[in-house]
């Protein structure tokens, strides 16, 4: 689990730099999680040679326990936004629309990504 937690954060802390010294438009943990499908990637096509935590399904399992407390991360984000109680209460209406907007957007898009999805794999 040690390992899997390094290659995670190795890769998010990989991301960042990349993306702040080649000045990406792209935060630096999306270059994180593009860095750990490449590892993943590789392992999947020359198992051979890696530890056993990275090959043994040590690592998603890792994953699937982080997630599984994923709540955790957001009571940081909550307590920003009672601290600016007065920036929700000036724009509290254009920040609504903006959140419902966006959901919409993204849910419209997921069910596009999955019908093709779909459609290229015959399911």
């Amino acid at each position: 689990m040690i390992l899997s937690l390094t290659l995670l954060l190795l890769c998010q802390l990989a991301g960042e730099i990349l993306a702040r010294a080649l000045a990406l438009p792209v935060p630096g943990p999306v270059v994180g999680m593009a860095l750990l499908l490449g590892v993943l990637a590789l392992r999947d096509r020359r198992p051979g040679g890696l530890p056993a935590p990275l090959t043994d399904g040590t690592l998603e399992r890792t994953g699937k326990g982080l997630l599984a407390h994923l709540s955790l991360l957001f009571v940081p984000a909550g307590a920003g936004v009672i601290g600016r109680l007065d920036v929700l209460a000036a724009h509290g209406l254009a920040l609504a629309a903006a959140l419902v907007v966006s959901t919409v957007l993204a849910l419209i898009a997921t069910v596009y990504t999955f019908a093709y999805v779909a459609r290229r794999t015959g399911r």
